[in-house]
Formats: structure tokens, sequence, C-alpha cells
């Protein structure tokens, strides 16, 4: 909504446009005829006064009566009824008018950022083409889906619902949810989420959150509960306001009374210590203090939130900006949180088996188990194209390993460090063995009939966006950390991969939460990056926790601080160099704001400021600080 449209659809602000133009006819008046212009043109600012006056009374009213309190609105009143007490009826319509619109910029700025974040609801399509249980198709707003309904998401669409894909495959641009700038490719089983784009092929989704419960609402609700939690500053400058207000209101009375009484200085007039005392109440408004912090922590949260980051409050993104520490959780945080096969090393010397038989034979009998390392070998036997044939009698060895028949053969598999309990092998296997056990490395062997045929070496492997966002937060002066459960070989590999700068292995849940605490000691300010489910404690331990993944995990998005709704890591020195952007512009919007009022102090004090000036300063002020504080959305 340009600010034009805006003005006029509230009844305050088109109040103030109808003040704005009964004050320039008065100045025309007052102006074109010298002779009796003074009295229509005192008519005319009376005109405005009451009609641009009105809501600033109604809230002063409200301040006083209601909240016991001086406020913004009754500094404005007072001068305004003073000004026009001691003939000054132009500078107090010109305050009025300036003043309204000071306000109404401040509610304008509000409205754009809360108009962004309602924004990320309407990417959600309003209907959603479902499917009947007769095969056909009819659209159905998506308030009336229930879990388990199906809808037709066609090339191009928007998705409409959260869901799982039970037919089809696509690409699906999760940029509005997640940040992730490129598409990710969808099958049966992926998930997907409202306001998300399908870019090729045709997908039927099964609804698991109704529209009110999908991924989007729950981003909006979480950063509107953020704007509420606020920041220890924006805290402290509330305070002071409250003190403030009062305060300057008294020491105006002062300086309009005590200079005439003790010094007999002038009390009425142009230049009468009334006049500088209703200038001080004007330059004293705090509207630009206050605004200063609020505007720009919402407009960093917003822009966060836009690229898939959620923040839950100015309280984290100010601690955010002043963290000298991250920790971080390896399983699933550092790494993808899955095993992969590495190494497959053929050792077969009977120069009979095929390659890969090894990867075959322990794929066919792996298919009956559900274990992530049995999952791994599967994967690997299907990205390289080799058939599994059925494998018959298989059972499991009490948790060492697995055993069964493939084609007539004896196969067995099992870990290196419990191979030898059921099939003795060569010095050298033990000796490949060992080199990938050393790289942190799970070794399994694998046995056709009587003889160790393969080893397999596998690992969780690093996310791929780990080592440079790493590499980026220590450019940054942060300390990084790993804390993991792992054993230290295989959290030492990892960590030597990645670039980290100091790793604590075999960490109970416990003992990660004393850790979190031990680097507060020592670096005062900690981020916990984890999950958001196994490392509850610690993130709870830590000053800001942050957790991944957020898009599919609902209690990731209910225990952490910080949310990253994708598993990317490149977006942490993004929310660090935000977050200090912002601290810096709050800093800057400060300073402005009391320099501003200290400047136009000292030319009142001079007798060298007017009435209009004053509030020209205050609205300039006002304006300026809530400028500087919108750049933190884009």
């Amino acid at each position: 909504m340009t600010f034009t449209r805006f003005v006029l659809s509230k009844r305050e602000t088109t109040l103030t446009v109808v003040a704005g133009l009964l004050t320039l006819l008065g100045l025309a008046v007052v102006y074109s005829f010298p002779t009796w212009g003074g009295l229509g043109g005192m008519a005319l600012f009376a005109a405005a006064i009451a009609v641009g006056g009105f809501p600033v009374a109604r809230h002063a009213f409200r301040e006083l009566w209601l909240s016991r309190s001086l406020g913004i609105n009754t500094l404005m009143v007072v001068a305004v009824v003073g000004a026009a007490i001691i003939g000054e009826w132009a500078e107090a319509a010109i305050v009025v008018v300036l003043f309204s619109l000071g306000e109404a910029l401040e509610e304008y700025s509000a409205e754009r950022v809360h108009g962004a974040l309602e924004g990320l609801l309407d990417l959600a399509p309003p209907v959603a083409l479902e499917i009947l249980p007769t095969g056909e198709s009819r659209e159905t707003p998506v308030e009336r889906l229930a879990v388990g309904d199906r809808v037709l998401v066609r090339p191009g669409d928007r998705v409409s619902v959260d869901g799982v894909v039970r037919a089809g495959q696509s690409a699906v641009d999760q940029a509005p949810i997640t940040g992730e700038s490129i598409p990710v490719e969808k099958k049966p089983g992926d998930e997907v989420f409202a306001g998300t784009i399908n870019t090729s092929g045709a997908l039927e989704v099964e609804v698991t959150r109704l529209a009110a419960d999908n991924t989007l609402s729950r981003m909006v609700v979480l950063v509107q509960e953020a704007q509420l939690r606020q920041a220890p500053v924006q805290r402290f400058i509330d305070r002071f306001a409250r003190v403030y207000t009062p305060a300057v209101t008294g020491a105006a009375a002062l300086v309009a009374v005590v200079p005439p009484l003790l010094f007999g200085q002038p009390f009425w007039g142009e230049q009468g210590w009334l006049m500088r005392a209703l200038q001080m109440l004007v330059i004293a408004c705090p509207c630009a203090l206050v605004i200063s912090t609020p505007v720009s922590l919402v407009s960093a949260m917003t822009n966060a939130a836009s690229r898939g980051v959620l923040i839950k409050g100015g309280r984290y993104l100010e601690a955010l900006s002043r963290v000298r520490a991250f920790a971080f959780d390896k399983t699933g945080t550092l790494t993808e949180g899955r095993p992969v096969v590495t190494d497959v090393v053929d050792v077969c010397t009977c120069g009979e088996c095929p390659e890969d038989c090894g990867l075959q034979h322990a794929a066919s009998v792996e298919a009956q188990s559900s274990h992530p390392l049995a999952r791994a070998l599967l994967a690997e036997a299907e990205a390289r194209g080799i058939a599994v044939p059925g494998a018959q009698d298989v059972t499991l060895l009490s948790g060492r390993g697995i055993k069964g028949t493939v084609n007539g053969a004896n196969v067995t598999i099992a870990s290196h460090a419990h191979f030898d309990e059921y099939v003795p092998h060569e010095p050298s296997v033990c000796r490949q063995a060992d080199e990938l056990a050393a790289q942190g490395k799970t070794v399994i062997l694998v046995q056709h009939d009587d003889e160790v045929c393969a080893l397999f070496g596998v690992a969780d492997t690093p996310r791929a966006s780990s080592r440079q966002a790493l590499a980026a937060l220590r450019a940054r002066g942060i300390h990084t950390v790993m804390l993991t459960g792992d054993s230290p070989t295989v959290a030492e590999e990892i960590g030597r991969h990645v670039g980290i700068d100091e790793v604590r292995a075999r960490l109970l849940p416990e003992e990660k939460v004393s850790a979190v605490a031990a680097l507060a000691e020592e670096y005062q300010i900690v981020a916990m990056v984890g999950d958001g489910v196994n490392d509850a404690p610690a993130l709870a331990q830590a000053d800001v926790g942050i957790a991944m993944g957020g898009a599919g995990s609902a209690q990731a998005m209910e225990t952490a601080d910080v949310v990253l709704m994708s598993d990317d890591l490149a977006q942490l020195p993004f929310i660090v160099q935000l977050s200090r952007q912002a601290r810096r512009t709050v800093t800057v919007n400060i300073a402005f704001a009391l320099g501003a009022k200290v400047v136009v102090f000292a030319l009142v004090a001079a007798g060298l400021a007017t009435l209009w000036m004053a509030i020209v300063a205050d609205v300039g002020a006002t304006l300026a600080v809530i400028v500087n504080g919108m750049r933190l959305r884009r």
C-alpha cells in the first residue's frame, strides 16, 4: 500500500490531511490580505487545530484518565493550547499537522512491516484441487480439507497444503519457506509445504496438517509473538520514556516561570519564556527515541523470516549480535545425519566372483533389515544399478551383524570388531579395515561361504554447507565447537573435514549442558545449534538456541529461540551479520534522536528556534530513524 492510499484509508490520517489544507489556506490568507487576513487566518488555523487536534486530544485524555500517565500526546496538547493562548495560532496549527503527520508515518512503517509478514500467508492458495474417491478433482477451500485428504498440484501451481507426496515426481521451489535457492526434488514419501511452487511434474499430495496449522501459519504466528518480546535496550527505552515525559513537563514549567519571576524576563510573546517552554515540550517529545529500537528490530526479524529464519524475539536478535562462540551438535547438524557408503573394497581372491559381488550379497541380506547401515548398503547398490536377489534364512546376530543365504551361498555381514567371532580373516584385510577406521568410518565386512569378499567404509558425511559456514563465522571472530556423543576418532575426523575450532566428544546429554555452561564462562554469550529435539537441554542452556530443519519439525519450531526452516548452515553467518547490522542501526538511531534534541535545545536556549522549527526537528528525527530502521527489511 502506498503512503497516499494509507492516509486516505484511515479516519485520523484523513483528518490530518484536512488540517494541513486548512493550515495552508490560513497561511495564504494571512500573507495575501495583510489588512483583514489576520482574523480570517486565525479562524482557519483554529479550524485546523480542532480537526487535526481532535485525535491527539482524545489520546491525551486516555493517557491521563485511563493510564494515569503523561505521554507524548499530552505534551503536544499542552504545547498547542499554550501557543494558542499567547496568540501564535499559525504555529499551533503547524504543530498539530506536523505531529499528526509524524504519527501517521510511524503507523505506516508498522503496517508496511506487518504487511510483509502477512504477505507470507498469501503465498498459500486459498483453494486446492481435491482428489475425490471417484478419481475426479474439484476446487475446495483449504479450510475444508481434513488430514488424510488428497490434493492434486499441477506443474507451475503453488502447493496449497502441508502434506506428503503420494504419487508423482517433481522439483519444488521451497525458497518462500526455507530460503533454499535451488528447487528440491520430491518423490513419494517426501514432505511438501504450503506456499512452495511445483515447477515441473504433477504431484498427488496427502494432507498432513490443517490449513490453520500449516508451516506458513506457524511462521507468521511465531514472528508476531516474537515482536512482543522486547530486547533489553527496548525495555530500557520504554522505562526511560515513562520517567522522561513527566520530568520534561516539570522542567518546562520551571523554564516558563522561574526566569520571569526571579530575573524579570518576559513571560508572553514570541521571545517570552512561555514560548521557550512550549518549544521545549515539543522538542522533548520522545517519538524518535521510542520508535528507534522497535522499527529496527521488527524490520530485521521480518527480513530473516522472508529468508527462512525465524527469530523469536528482539532479545535473541540482540544476543546474536554479541555471540562469541557457537556450539554445534554433530549428527544431523554438521553432518547429513544418515550413514552412506564411502568405500567399497573388493578383497575376494577366488577369481570367480563378478565385480561388486560383495555389495550384491550384502544388499540381498540387508534388504530384510531396518538398520541405518543396512539402508546405506541398499542405497549404494541401487546407485550402482546392482540387481539384488532375494535372501533366505536371514538371522540377526545379537546386534552384531546379520547372516543369510543368497543363491545357495552362506553370507555373513558384521562390523570389523565382531567379525572374528564368525569368520577369521587375513591380516591384510585387517590392515585395510584399520585404515578406514582411522578415518572415522564404520567398517563392515561381508563373507561369502568361507571367504571375506569385500569390506565397506560407512560414514555420516558432512553437510556441503558446513565448512563454508564455519569459515564465515570464524571470519566474524566467533569460536566454533563441536559437542557430540560420538567417539573421538569419528568426531575429530568430521571436525577436521569441516574446519571446526574445537571438538569435545563422548558427551552424554547432561555433559553437553555442562559444556555449554563452561563455554559461557569463557566466551560470555554462546549460541547452540542442533535439531531442536535431542539437543533440547543444551539449546535451553545456551543464550541463543538455534534449531535446524524447522519446516518439517513442529517441535523444533516450539523449543528453539531461532529456527532455520531449512538445513542450510549458510544461514548462520547471515543472521549473525543481520543481528550486528540491527544493533548498529539501533545505536545510530538512538544517538541521532538524542543528538537532534540536544542541538535544538541549544537553539531554544539561545532564543533562535520557533515552535514550528521544534516540531519539524522532532518529526524529521522520527522519520529519519524510521527510514534507517526499515532499511533492515532488505
